[in-house]
């Protein structure tokens, strides 16, 4: 007799997002070691549910409406998944199900669950110089020579503050970014210290990082953003000449070694750098390498694809194009599955995409989201910062922003014509809405990426059922009921 097979469902254990980029998405976490409670009713499946094979007796679910990331299944879980007679003999597993949004009863209401409610944290881009040392192809700004003032700097800080007090949010961030921020290194930590008395003053709890090109990165300064718990986000878009192609120095010396050494300095040093990655069709075919270099290292890392903006119109092979970006991003799939990272990938693999949980929003543009310019202007987006829609002397600044109708606009997905029925929705939320309006004049139509986004999402969340699968064992990564 064929032994009897026990239900088993792997999920993340934390549903934690420390990837950083130079976009305005959230990074949430929540605790996940307790299934909530099971109502006294039926259950049924909730429409919408993905699901793909992994092999023989494991599959990976994504759910629309759950909160907790993906689920790897065992053949005996998913007949208690079907089967209500089985859900009531295993109560168990029935309530993890429906914890992670695998089984549904026809009282739930899922508005509750597709982060509707207040986000928790107020994030603010604070350009703290136009001045830099590169010339990245792709780069947004004219590099007029321009820093902010202490002044300004703290004035941004506290007006950022009355609207985080203002909206209760918890948590306040901060994004030090420029133009090249480790030109402003004091102001950097003048406005930390600032930063941090006000929010043990207002009890509110404190994230920053540096957005950097990591070539003015030493010992000082990697010491310094470990000890105050600073975080550091380098740019780095392959290896080699797969990077300089992108990022090179204002005379046009390419960067790449002086990055990578910067990489292994932060390591050294105990400070883990999050990596981000600029993806265009001119170094896409280098990723599988780069991806391979960033796990060894066990780099925390998103892929960003290339957004074109006025300054870089002109160059016509950065565009993407469809083909050549699905072929190389799956090549960089297969070297990751060979080597999965310890982290969740859901969160950083496919361009603004998180599919940790499900949104309806792209990003945190108009609503929870302030960038102030190196005069104390504040636009909605860093790639707007030429557009600016109020300043910081205004009471609550981020009262006006998610009021305004002139910049851009940040719609819900189900506003967007091309992804209402588009299974995918509520992970993709419709891409970058600045993207859109650049390639059809709308904000209320699908990315042009679509197709893009279409044909790597179910690898995606094929890589972290096998993932799971993976660091099943490893109690620390992977729950397991």
């Amino acid at each position: 007799m064929k032994p009897l097979t026990m239900p088993l469902l792997l999920t993340s254990f934390t549903r934690e997002n420390k990837t950083e980029g130079d976009c305005a998405c959230s990074s949430s976490s929540v605790d996940i070691s307790l299934p909530i409670p099971v109502p006294q009713d039926d259950f049924l499946i909730p429409a919408g549910l993905i699901k793909l094979k992994l092999n023989d007796d494991f599959q990976v679910f994504l759910s629309p409406f759950g909160s907790k990331g993906a689920s790897v299944l065992n053949m005996a879980a998913i007949e208690v998944l079907s089967d209500h007679r089985r859900q009531i003999a295993q109560p168990d597993l029935t309530s993890r199900l429906f914890s992670q949004g695998l089984l549904e009863t026809e009282k739930d209401n899922h508005a509750n669950d597709l982060c509707l409610h207040q986000p928790d944290t107020l994030t603010s881009w604070l350009h703290l110089t136009d001045r830099c040392n590169f010339r990245c192809s792709y780069c947004y700004l004219p590099h007029v020579r321009e820093d902010m003032s202490v002044e300004v700097g703290r004035a941004a800080i506290e007006s950022a503050f009355r609207s985080a007090i203002l909206h209760n949010f918890k948590k306040i961030k901060f994004k030090y970014a420029g133009g090249e921020p480790l030109l402003q290194y004091p102001l950097i930590m003048e406005l930390h210290s600032h930063a941090r008395r006000m929010a043990d003053e207002n009890s509110l709890i404190l994230e920053e990082v540096v957005l950097s090109n990591g070539s003015l990165l030493n010992a000082e300064i990697a010491d310094a953003f470990k000890s105050q718990n600073i975080q550091l986000m380098i740019s780095l878009d392959g290896l080699g000449d797969h990077h300089d192609i992108h990022r090179s120095y204002a005379g046009g010396r390419g960067s790449f070694a002086d990055v990578s050494d910067a990489v292994e300095l932060a390591l050294q040093h105990g400070l883990v750098p999050s990596i981000s990655v600029t993806v265009s069709s001119r170094t896409v075919e280098g990723l599988p390498s780069l991806l391979t270099w960033l796990v060894d290292r066990s780099l925390p890392f998103n892929l960003n694809f290339y957004r074109e903006n006025d300054l870089s119109v002109s160059d016509e092979d950065m565009k993407l194009e469809e083909q050549k970006i699905i072929t190389g991003i799956l090549a960089a799939f297969r070297v990751l599955e060979k080597n999965l990272p310890t982290r969740s990938v859901l969160g950083s693999i496919v361009d603004r995409a998180n599919l940790i949980s499900p949104h309806t929003h792209t990003c945190d543009v108009g609503r929870n989201y302030l960038v102030f310019d190196q005069h104390g202007q504040i636009a909605k987006c860093q790639m707007q910062i030429h557009k600016p829609i109020t300043d910081m002397t205004v009471n609550d600044p981020l009262a006006v922003l998610q009021t305004d109708q002139t910049g851009i606009q940040n719609l819900s997905v189900e506003e967007k014509q091309g992804c209402k029925t588009c299974e995918w929705k509520h992970w993709c939320a419709g891409g970058c809405p600045l993207a859109t309006h650049r390639a059809t004049g709308r904000y209320d139509v699908k990315s042009p990426n679509c197709n893009i986004y279409k044909a790597l999402y179910p690898e995606a969340l094929r890589l972290e059922g096998l993932r799971l699968l993976k660091y099943k064992n490893d109690p620390a990564l992977v729950m397991k009921i």
